[in-house]
């Protein structure tokens, strides 16, 4: 074999691999797929660069080609039974809008229930599942407030108390 080997790209290979040139980029259009890292080519015997999803892909034309065709025979179709489509449509929208309201409904009603239960038996001192960690929280903040206001009366107290003389000198 002369010269380096053929760098692969997916399925497509350089025929030729005597001759090598760089291969030229799209100037426009559409993307490849996958990002064109530098590649080396046989100019004059090389396939096709990479094919683009949009437009160079067989299926991509079969499912355009294939979506042209149902809009041009089911467009007028569809036109003119319209008038028998809106209301249905309409109807089926408020149908599922006025069932999904409900089991938002019942949802909120469970949770609402299960939220006063476990309220009344937590005031009431049977400690439901959770109580601990409640009381927990309940310390903690109580702990916090107690430690904010007795720094406040360290620090600020007498930072207040000038403030206020100098706010009425004569009082």
């Amino acid at each position: 074999m002369i010269g380096p080997k053929a760098p692969r790209h997916g399925h497509q290979r350089a025929r030729d691999t005597r001759r090598w040139t760089r291969r030229p980029r799209s100037s426009g259009g559409c993307r490849p797929t996958r990002p064109t890292p530098t590649r080396w080519s046989a100019s004059s015997r090389s396939r096709s660069p990479a094919l683009c999803s949009c437009c160079s892909s067989p299926a991509s034309r079969l499912t355009l080609t294939g979506a042209v065709v149902a809009l041009i025979f089911l467009g007028p179709l569809a036109l003119i039974t319209s008038p028998i489509w809106v209301p249905v449509a309409i109807a089926l929208f408020v149908l599922a809008a006025a069932v999904l309201s409900a089991c938002a409904f019942v949802v909120a009603a469970i949770a609402a229930v299960a939220g006063g239960t476990w309220t009344y038996r937590y005031f009431t001192g049977r400690h439901p599942v959770g109580a601990d960690r409640v009381d927990y929280a309940r310390s903690r903040i109580a702990d916090t407030a107690s430690h904010v206001q007795d720094y406040a009366r360290e620090y600020g107290g007498g930072y207040l108390h000038s403030r206020a003389k100098d706010a009425a000198p004569g009082a």
